[in-house]
């Protein structure tokens, strides 16, 4: 009898802390946004949401709920007749995931990277009660809520892409918002142990051992070509490559440089790695004039491949991290041996989006045929 009593004031006491729980998880809260905003939230108790501006609902397919999406953004949304159409030809692995979910949504805006501002109009007629934005604007924000009359929050990625602690904090953020924080953490951890992944498969490799590395094509999409580059690029410096940039150029961070500079580093590119997003500008620079790679010693020894673009509508997480292995696969590849890409895309975009995504993502037209060397002889002509 004392047994059965004890089973029952313990399945009492479990109830009642399981309803505590529950009771707590809706309980208001003041949060602080990426931007340093203070703004009251009350965890799991939103229905129907909006994001806006540049990656902002792309942060949100990571962590959230799709089914709670109120509207999109006309960039969203295939359907449009009239609608920004600059990345449509470029694989953004959330779009491609729930685009069908996306087109069945009202406009909250135009979007896209002509947007600097919000259409709080647009945004009212969708009927939200929280929205995700990515404006990094504090007044503007304020005003917005204010305007709105519901939570707005703000995200962040940073300048190390899926490596920043600000792309890390805003998904951590979003989890505490939509009591999804073990989704969350199943994903910032994800990303840590693939970086950890990455940097412990070169950490042996000794400085005079490591070939000399250009990055190209990087920055806004369709605005970049062969001489867009970076130094202290975090993808290399992730996977302990040689950035042949680094000791020439004085700011950190994307940046173009002089044709002049490009010729005079020829000699020193063991390896070219071109970003997708600029071929469509390069090819036609390359018909006016085929002599532009001759100083390249990874050009006339066949050394140039060819990555995925990252860069479309604010950076696509997934591909950045598949990127990174991809640049490690080509500078070192017996360390990376065991790596096959298409497998490798769908085990990230499984954990990212909960999709296999590989097909799609090679198959668009500006992905020109997916991660490979590239035939110098004839990928431009």
């Amino acid at each position: 009898m004392k047994k059965r009593l004890s089973t029952i004031l313990l399945l009492v006491i479990s109830i009642l802390l399981v309803a505590c729980n529950n009771n707590n998880k809706n309980e208001e809260i003041e949060i602080e946004d990426m931007i340093g905003r203070t703004v009251m939230v009350t965890p799991g108790s939103y229905n129907r949401v909006v994001c806006i501006g540049a990656g902002a609902l792309r942060l949100y397919t990571y962590v959230g709920d799709v089914k709670l999406l109120a509207g999109v953004e006309d960039i969203e949304n295939i359907t449009l007749a009239t609608r920004p159409k600059m990345f449509d030809g470029v694989a953004r692995p959330y779009f491609i995931a729930f685009k069908n979910v996306f087109e069945k949504l009202p406009s909250c805006g135009v979007g896209g990277p002509q947007a600097q501002t919000a259409e709080a109009e647009k945004i009212l007629s969708c009927n939200p009660d929280i929205v995700i934005s990515e404006y990094e604007d504090v007044d503007k924000e304020n005003a917005l809520q204010e305007q709105l009359g519901i939570p707005v929050i703000t995200v962040k990625y940073g300048s190390k892409g899926v490596f920043d602690e600000n792309l890390k904090n805003s998904i951590s953020l979003l989890g505490k918002i939509f009591n999804r924080e073990q989704r969350a953490t199943e994903l910032n951890t994800f990303i840590a142990e693939a970086k950890a992944d990455i940097s412990n498969r070169t950490s042996t490799i000794l400085d005079s051992e490591k070939k000399s590395v250009y990055i190209c094509g990087l920055g806004n999409w369709g605005t970049t070509n062969h001489l867009q580059t970076a130094k202290n690029y975090e993808p290399f410096n992730v996977a302990n490559i040689k950035n042949v940039c680094d000791d020439r150029l004085a700011t950190n961070g994307v940046q173009a440089i002089e044709k002049e500079m490009f010729v005079s580093l020829g000699s020193e590119m063991d390896v070219i790695i071109i970003d997708a997003a600029a071929i469509k500008n390069i090819l036609p620079l390359y018909k006016e004039d085929p002599t532009m790679f001759d100083t390249c010693k990874a050009w006339q020894e066949g050394e140039v491949y060819l990555q995925m673009a990252y860069n479309a509508y604010y950076t696509n997480i997934e591909i950045a991290l598949i990127n990174t292995y991809y640049n490690g696969l080509v500078v070192y590849p017996e360390k990376f041996a065991d790596i096959e890409m298409t497998t490798l895309i769908n085990e990230v975009t499984k954990m990212f989006l909960g999709k296999e995504l590989a097909d799609e993502i090679l198959s668009y037209p500006n992905s020109f045929g997916g991660y490979q060397k590239i035939d110098t002889a004839t990928f431009f002509k």
